[in-house]
């Protein structure tokens, strides 16, 4: 063989190789494939829940007492301070008590004169009686004339009319001395309940009258809480207090107690009841108003405050639960991704009722015992493998 030949032979060689070499490379790339990834999944539990209700809560003093004078006159002290906490029977308020004590001194003086009165009126009786015993043997032995004892008859009934009438007098009179004591004593505001006093509604100085609201104590330990809740809602709760009939109905169920979120979203620690429902459901709306109670140391909730409460309504027998991460929502439709028995996903709509903690009552779409993603949800595509392992997190 010649040298070109030699040279031909060797390209050729090395042309196979090359083709050898891109003919392997494909086929290592095809056997580089990434394994399923790896997922997260809960199994759907099948338990007994209790239902919640949540409803816009107004907050009220368990007792509220509007302080007004019952005597017209200039308000001349202030005996409280504004938002503290009164006793029955504090003084908050005085008026000027001066035409008062004149008035009272004047209905005593005219208790005084009436008795004298009444002392004069018995005298002249006496005398007039004492007449009388003497003149009637005398008239009846042609002594004295008949006139006489006729004039002295006359002048003791006249004597005896006076004494009723002066004690009549003496009566009206400590009538009005009593009208006059009260009326002095209403010069002194009191307070009506035991609670925080607001703010005074006029100033030291201004002409007051039984009209003029000088300021309100509210009773607020216990507090009211005032919420409505439907008809239906009524009636789980009503069948759920069970035994009793009538205005204690809710008052009973001692099963579902209040628990009341304040406005800056903290819990308020101590729990509530329920106190009694409204007379009637407002046609209107279909609701009723119901009123719990709760207790309240330290004064800390305040009439006027805005709050929702929550409380159990009905038992969701047999609910299936599943985590809400493994809920997906996207245009109010709610889907689930499901591992099978050979760990590949199925993409399923679900109908999802109400929250309880950390999970979602499923109403349709999945069954006991099935496990769904609940951690690599954004991951998986409908069909594809998946590396399950069992979610261990709260």
């Amino acid at each position: 063989m010649n040298r070109g030949g030699l040279w031909l032979a060797a390209i050729v060689a090395l042309i196979a190789l090359l083709l050898q070499g891109c003919g392997n490379g494909p086929s290592k790339a095809g056997t580089g494939a990434p394994p399923p990834p790896d997922v997260l999944v809960s199994t759907v539990q099948q338990e007994s829940v209790p239902v919640y209700g949540n409803w816009i809560a107004t907050l009220d003093g368990y007792v509220n007492a509007n302080i007004q004078p019952q005597v017209s006159g200039y308000l001349v002290k202030q005996n409280y301070r504004e938002g503290s906490f009164v006793h029955k029977g504090d003084v908050l308020f005085e008026i000027d008590p001066r035409t008062f004590q004149a008035a009272l001194d004047q209905a005593l003086a005219q208790v005084s004169q009436a008795r004298g009165q009444l002392a004069q009126a018995e005298a002249a009786l006496q005398l007039s009686t004492i007449n009388v015993k003497r003149d009637t043997p005398l008239a009846s032995a042609r002594a004295i004339a008949q006139s006489q004892l006729d004039n002295d008859i006359q002048a003791q009934a006249q004597n005896e009319a006076q004494v009723k009438s002066a004690q009549a007098s003496i009566q009206t009179n400590e009538a009005a001395v009593e009208q006059a004591q009260l009326n002095l004593g209403f010069t002194q505001v009191h307070s009506l309940i035991d609670g925080i006093a607001g703010i005074a509604s006029t100033q030291v100085g201004s002409l007051v009258g039984p009209q003029t609201i000088l300021t309100s104590i509210s009773q607020v330990d216990p507090i009211k809480v005032y919420f409505s809740i439907t008809e239906q809602e009524y009636l789980a709760l009503a069948g759920r207090a069970g035994k009793t009939r009538g205005p204690d109905l809710l008052r009973t169920n001692s099963a579902s107690p209040l628990q009341l979120t304040l406005s800056n979203e903290t819990v308020y620690p101590h729990t509530g009841r329920f106190d009694f429902a409204d007379r009637q459901v407002n046609s209107q709306t279909g609701t009723i108003r119901i009123v719990g109670v709760f207790a309240n140391p330290g004064n800390i909730l305040r009439p006027g405050q805005f709050g929702r409460i929550r409380a159990v309504t009905a038992l969701n027998r047999n609910a299936l639960l599943a985590p809400q991460r493994a809920v997906s929502e996207l245009q109010g439709r709610y889907r689930v991704a499901v591992v099978d028995n050979s760990n590949r996903v199925a993409l399923r709509d679900v109908t999802v009722g109400d929250r309880v903690g950390t999970m979602w009552i499923v109403s349709s779409g999945l069954k006991p015992g099935e496990r769904v993603v609940s951690e690599g949800v954004t991951k998986v595509r409908d069909g594809m493998a998946v590396n399950p392992k069992p979610d261990t997190g709260k």
